[in-house]
Formats: structure tokens, sequence, C-alpha cells
């Protein structure tokens, strides 16, 4: 397995990864991407860029068509090599910090909503796939942004068992929420994006569906990486 996961980097695989909330994608994603020597890209930091960009240049972030029309003047990359940087938003380095503000999060969701900036970002994010050997999460990556990537794998688990990961979140951060919230926002949450009109959540054509009930992380991460590699042909 160990060659495996050497020779996978060499091969340059496009890999979709997708799942629903709290599902294990984007850590999991990240982890397997890392010693599979692929570089990693969670989509949902893009929509957070732009949200980032959007205040800083006092864009409504409610207004669809200014929110798409700056989406498609802007110029986003991986932020390969940059250390604490995730994305280089028109040459601007952006960290994980800068994007989860206070203000980024109660702003994020009404950029996202829109549909022009959705397919703008899109095109950014198959422009940043083309050069292969990269692992994308997200919620329509295998379906909408790269139905033709080399590997599609969907993660899942039970509503229950998602909503346990994220009030072990919630509780490790010092909140205080109850399990009863977090399930009913979990639901909420699945219902909104496999209901939406826009690129619904749903299993891709062709995807390996990877079940981490009862997985531990690193459980999940081997399980990723060995599917990885087998759809690589090693």
């Amino acid at each position: 397995m160990d060659d495996d996961l050497q020779k996978c980097a060499s091969l340059a695989p496009v890999v979709a990864i997708d799942g629903p909330v709290a599902s294990g994608k984007t850590s999991v994603g990240r982890v397997a991407a890392r010693q599979l020597g692929l570089r990693f890209l969670d989509t949902g930091i893009m929509y957070r860029a732009l949200t980032w960009l959007a205040l800083r240049c006092g864009k409504p972030v409610d207004h669809a068509e200014s929110m798409g029309r700056l989406a498609e003047n802007c110029s986003m990359s991986l932020a390969d090599g940059e250390q604490e940087a995730v994305i280089l938003v028109n040459g601007h380095s952006l960290s994980v910090d800068d994007l989860t503000s206070d203000e980024i999060d109660r702003n994020v969701s009404a950029v996202a909503a829109g549909s022009e900036a959705r397919r703008a970002l899109v095109e950014q994010q198959r422009a940043i796939a083309a050069g292969g050997g990269i692992v994308m999460v997200g919620r329509d990556i295998g379906s909408v942004v790269l139905p033709g990537a080399d590997v599609k794998l969907y993660l899942d688990a039970s509503p229950e068992e998602r909503s346990r990961r994220r009030l072990r979140q919630q509780h490790e951060a010092g909140g205080t929420i109850d399990y009863q919230q977090v399930l009913a926002d979990t639901n909420r949450r699945d219902r909104l994006d496999s209901q939406r009109a826009d690129s619904p959540l749903k299993v891709p054509d062709g995807a390996i569906v990877i079940d981490t009930e009862g997985l531990d992380f690193c459980q999940s991460v081997a399980a990723v990486a060995s599917q990885i590699c087998a759809a690589s042909g090693l």
C-alpha cells in the first residue's frame, strides 16, 4: 500500500469527493490527499473567499447579479507552498483564519445561494482541476463540477452519526448546543442541499459510496486513500 501511495502522485488523478454535512469529506479528503501527494481544494473555501472579497470591496452580498460579476472578474488559485495560506484571491494570500471570521460566517450563505456566482466559481474550480493531481471536495463535484473525474467518491453516514460528530466539534469549541438541536439542523441542511434547484446534493453517477458510519478518522482516511489507489489502477 505504501508503494501505491507514492505512485499515485505520478498518475495525477482528478478525484471528486462529495457528501452531506459532517460526512468527513473535507477533513478526511485533506489528509488522504496529503498522503497521496495530491493537491487539495475544499470548494466551500472559494465561496468564503468571494465573501471576503465582496466585504472588502463594499459589494452587497445579497445581490446575486453583483456577486456573479465579482466572481467572474476575480482570480482564484490554490496557494501551493505558501505557509498558512489556502487560496490566492486577486494575488492576496488568505488563510483559514482569514476566511472564518464572524462577519464572513454571517454573509457566506447569501453569497453561496446565488446561481450566477456559483456558475462563475464552477468555471474557476474546473480550471484549477485541469492541472490534474487534485482531490476536490464539495456537494456537487462529481455531478456538476467534475463529472468526468478519474475517481468519484461519495462519503456518507447516518444523520445521527453525523450529528454526533458535529456535537463533539461544538463541545470541543466550547459550545453548549444539545444533540437534538444539532440533529434537527443536520436534517434541515440535508433537505436544503438535496432539494435545491441549482446543483442539488446527490450520489454522482459512477461514484463509489463509502459509508463512514462506525469508522474512526484514521480508518476513514485509509478507506478513501485505498479507493483512490484502486480506482487509479494501483
